[in-house]
């Protein structure tokens, strides 16, 4: 069997998602940056792990999933939810409110696998059209693009701990994604219901 197409194959998934996962290392730095330096690692494991599981099932059926009318609406507007959480935080961690409780470990996980799922849809299916049916390589490009990722979200969240004002950027970023899946998804319902 010739190697060189399969290799080809992983290439073309991991340049995906490499591409495509910038934000989400960003709304990773995001989750962990206040928690304590020796729950990030924790925290940014677990949350990539439920993240890999979740992208591999998604990418095992994107077929399907791309008939879902709605499924970036909804993802928009949990990506949403997200943003308001964490600037919510960033705000009452800045002017020391205590009515809104610390960033916890299972906090920062949580928020990593929820954006990961409302973020990863456009990911899952560039990677699962690169991968042409060959379900290992589509979870080995995964698996290592996504460790990839956390190495950029530990980076990331070092750059937000020196440098706070940073965290406002990310959460601009992270939000503009968010409105965009919501427009975008909306134009999808709406066209869906014009027709139907």
């Amino acid at each position: 069997m010739d190697i060189w197409p399969l290799l080809l194959i992983l290439v073309q998934i991991l340049l995906i998602d490499l591409v495509l996962a910038g934000d989400n290392a960003i709304i990773i730095g995001l989750a962990v940056a206040r928690l304590p330096h020796e729950q990030r690692r924790k925290a940014i494991l677990a949350g990539i792990v439920g993240a890999t599981v979740i992208r591999i099932v998604f990418a095992l059926v994107a077929v399907k999933l791309l008939a879902i009318i709605g499924l970036t609406l909804a993802g928009g507007v949990l990506l949403l939810w997200v943003v308001w959480k964490t600037a919510r935080e960033m705000r009452s961690n800045a002017a020391h409110d205590e009515s809104v409780p610390p960033q916890t470990l299972k906090g920062a996980i949580w928020r990593i696998i929820i954006a990961d799922i409302s973020m990863s849809l456009d990911n899952v299916l560039g990677v699962a059209g690169a991968a042409r049916g060959h379900p290992v390589l589509l979870a080995a490009g995964l698996v290592i693009s996504i460790g990839l990722m956390g190495a950029a979200a530990s980076f990331v969240a070092r750059i937000m701990t020196r440098f706070p004002w940073l965290a406002w950027v990310g959460i601009a970023i992270v939000g503009y994604v968010a409105v965009n899946m919501i427009w975008h998804g909306w134009h999808e319902v709406a066209g869906h219901l014009k027709l139907g």
